[in-house]
C-alpha cells in the first residue's frame, strides 16, 4: 500500500513535511501568501474581498501593541505569526476544530514551532506572551464579528466578550485584495524582523 502525501510544495519550492516541519523549509514569503487568501469566519464577512488570516494578523499585532506599548518586537512578531500554521491547515472555526479532535492541535503545534525556530522565537512561548497574543485575538474576533460578521453587539459580547474602548479606539477594518494584504504582512515582518536584529 502506498504511503500518503505528507508534504506540500510552497511556490518557493519549498516542500513543507506537514508531519516533521523543519524551520530551514519556512519562508515568510509563503506563509504571507497562504494567509491572505485564507477567509477568516468561512468566507462569511461583508465586503468584496475575503477578511483573510493575513488581514486578521497584522490587527492582532497592532492590539498588542496598543495593549502593551513597551513589548518588545520579538513578542509582536510571535503576535504577527500567531497563526502561520493556518498558510498550509487553513483557517478552521471553533467549532470544526472541536469536532476535528487533538489531531489538529498537535499538528498546529508542530507547524507553530518549526515556524518560531525560523525566525528566532522559542520554539513554545512563554505563558504570559501566549495569554496576551490571546487576549488581542479575542479584542480582534470581536471587531470582526461586529464590523464584518454581522453579529450584533450582544451577541458579540457574550462569545468574545467587550473590549475596553481605549483598546480598539479608532480601529475600522477595511477590507483589500489579497496581494495588498500578502505585501503588509510581509512588510510588517520585516520591520519586526528588523527590530529584534536592532
Amino acid at each position: 500500500m502506498k504511503t500518503p502525501r505528507a508534504w506540500q510544495r510552497m511556490l518557493s519550492g519549498r516542500r513543507l513535511d506537514l508531519l516533521d516541519p523543519t524551520p530551514v523549509d519556512i519562508e515568510i514569503e509563503d506563509i504571507a501568501h497562504g494567509l491572505a487568501f485564507v477567509a477568516r469566519w468561512n468566507g462569511q464577512t461583508r465586503g468584496d474581498y475575503a477578511y483573510s488570516v493575513a488581514e486578521h494578523s497584522l490587527l492582532v499585532e497592532q492590539i498588542c501593541g496598543r495593549l502593551k506599548p513597551d513589548w518588545p518586537a520579538k513578542w509582536r512578531l510571535a503576535a504577527l505569526l500567531h497563526d502561520a500554521p493556518e498558510y498550509v491547515i487553513g483557517d478552521m472555526i471553533s467549532p470544526v476544530k472541536a469536532a476535528v479532535g487533538p489531531g489538529y492541535g498537535a499538528l498546529d503545534e508542530r507547524l507553530t514551532a518549526a515556524i518560531h525556530l525560523r525566525f528566532g522565537l522559542p520554539a513554545v512561548l512563554p505563558k504570559p506572551i501566549k495569554t496576551l497574543v490571546k487576549r488581542a485575538d479575542r479584542v480582534s474576533a470581536w471587531l470582526e464579528a461586529t464590523q464584518l460578521a454581522g453579529f450584533a453587539l450582544a451577541e458579540a459580547d457574550r462569545f468574545f466578550g467587550r473590549p475596553e474602548p481605549e483598546v480598539i479606539e479608532g480601529l475600522t477594518l477595511v477590507l483589500r485584495p489579497p496581494v495588498a494584504a500578502r505585501d503588509a504582512y510581509t512588510a510588517r515582518h520585516a520591520a519586526l524582523m528588523a527590530a529584534c536584529d536592532g
